[in-house]
């Protein structure tokens, strides 16, 4: 079985534009700070950062800096020495950028969706929006704010908890999606409403796209509920065959990340209606197990009722998903099942685990559904 590591819990704190902290070694926050001159050419309206949009306007994506960044280094810090020495660690290497996590390819496109749509509609505030969460305590904030300004970032709103849920936080920003690497809180927001999953860093990448945002799901408990695959795993394949012909005029009931394939809907329309859906920087794609003929025309069924386009439908009908999912280079891949997260990130493919519905009662080494 591959393997697949996770960077550990990092610390952030709100960002300011071109903030310069003079190092400190001893952790004393009041260091030399040269922001005036900054806050007073955003006043004079000379600044070249875009002001983020309010969130009740955006898509927003909260991302921990854990799946943002690379912190492998400071994980062992932390679990050899504690957290005092990890702090003081943090505060000496704060001018040390963090090297990208299996996130930050995401990330990055994201932003090149928000700079196509900010030409199109400079005055319109429907984009991406994102919040990067830690548990941790503020003093390694500022490692993390010349990470961002290293990497050319446009991250304004951090989210730093001090080892409390972000949960709450999360609903408070109105948040679409939620990417960490703490499985139990990412259960917790899906438990909230909130999109959710758990990413993990394979151990090799596939080059992605730098100027197209490609986002691949899976169906069942992902887009759609996991009702299928409860028959399937209740009475077997022939059942669940059945099951999909009674029912092919029935609607299946919405999965936890149907709502964030529909924003990303509602930001294609804006590219659509300035007649780019050809050059439209977004692109998703359905990959399940479900076979076309059989059990496929449901989902599509369901897809169309809901007004919701997808861009791509592959229909594997049990092959592995994996080698599609080279081929399509996606950014990020939703799966609800551990056994093709793992599948996905053998083939270099970042993949996210939805941990929903019954599939999480069953090993993740045994042989998935077909729903799936």
């Amino acid at each position: 079985m591959m393997k697949m590591s996770l960077d550990p819990v990092q610390v952030m704190s709100g960002q300011v534009k071109e903030l310069r902290v003079a190092p400190s070694s001893n952790g004393d926050s009041r260091g030399s700070w040269k922001e005036k001159e900054v806050f007073d050419q955003d006043n004079l309206g000379l600044s070249t950062k875009p002001k983020p949009p309010k969130p009740e306007n955006a898509v927003t994506i909260a991302v921990s800096s854990r799946v943002m960044f690379r912190t492998e280094r400071e994980q062992k810090v932390f679990e050899q020495k504690g957290v005092e020495e990890y702090l003081r660690y943090q505060i000496e290497h704060e001018n040390e950028p963090f090297a990208p996590g299996p996130a930050f390819p995401f990330v990055k496109a994201l932003e090149t969706v928000n700079a196509r749509l900010r030409e199109l509609y400079p005055e319109s505030e429907e984009l991406f929006d994102i919040v990067l969460v830690t548990y941790n305590h503020a003093h390694v904030g500022i490692r993390l704010i010349n990470t961002i300004n290293h990497h050319n970032l446009f991250i304004e709103r951090f989210c730093m908890t001090g080892g409390s849920s972000p949960i709450g936080y999360l609903k408070a920003w109105q948040t679409n999606l939620y990417l960490s690497a703490d499985a139990d809180k990412v259960r917790e927001a899906l438990a909230e409403g909130i999109a959710a999953a758990t990413m993990f860093m394979p151990d090799k990448l596939t080059e992605v796209s730098e100027s197209q945002l490609r986002v691949a799901f899976d169906g069942d408990a992902v887009l759609f509920s996991d009702e299928s695959e409860r028959i399937f795993k209740a009475h077997g394949l022939d059942k669940f065959f059945e099951h999909e012909r009674e029912n092919e005029d029935t609607l299946l009931e919405h999965g936890p990340l149907k709502g964030f394939l529909e924003a990303l809907g509602k930001l294609q329309k804006k590219f659509y209606a300035k007649g780019q859906r050809l050059s439209c920087p977004i692109r998703t794609f359905l990959v399940t197990a479900r076979s076309a003929a059989s059990s496929g025309i449901r989902a599509l069924k369901t897809l169309r009722a809901w007004g919701l386009e997808i861009d791509e439908a592959l229909f594997l009908a049990g092959a592995p998903k994996g080698p599609m999912l080279e081929k399509i280079r996606p950014h990020i891949y939703f799966d609800d099942q551990m056994f093709h997260v793992e599948g996905a990130a053998e083939m270099g493919t970042v993949a996210a685990h939805v941990p929903y519905g019954i599939a999480q009662k069953h090993n993740a080494k045994q042989k998935p559904g077909v729903g799936k």
